[in-house]
């Protein structure tokens, strides 16, 4: 992998983001084994949901973001929209899993 400042052209430039960017989507992949596994721990829906979990990792998240020099409301709307879709992901597993 190239550092930005060894890329010598915007073909090296595009290489090195779609690497990155592939590295992003397979840790995403990971994040929603671990999130499809929760499901079982869950005892209701509302454990499922878990809104102050979610507000406090939308938070962690933003600092993260700030830590890092990133825009911190645009990490917060990645998250916020990420971490929707895997709730509802995560809330059919539950509902699955007590009709079994």
């Amino acid at each position: 992998m190239k550092t930005p400042d060894q890329c010598e052209s915007m073909a090296d430039i595009r290489a090195e983001i779609d690497c990155l960017d592939r590295q992003v989507v397979a840790l995403l992949g990971q994040r929603f084994t671990y999130v499809r596994a929760a499901s079982k721990f869950k005892t209701s829906e509302a454990a499922v949901r878990a809104p102050e979990r979610f507000q406090t990792m939308l938070q962690q998240r933003r600092t993260w973001a700030e830590e890092e020099g990133l825009n911190a409301d645009a990490i917060e709307k990645m998250y916020r929209d990420l971490v929707n879709h895997f709730i509802d992901e995560e809330m059919k597993d539950w509902k699955q899993s007590k009709n079994d």
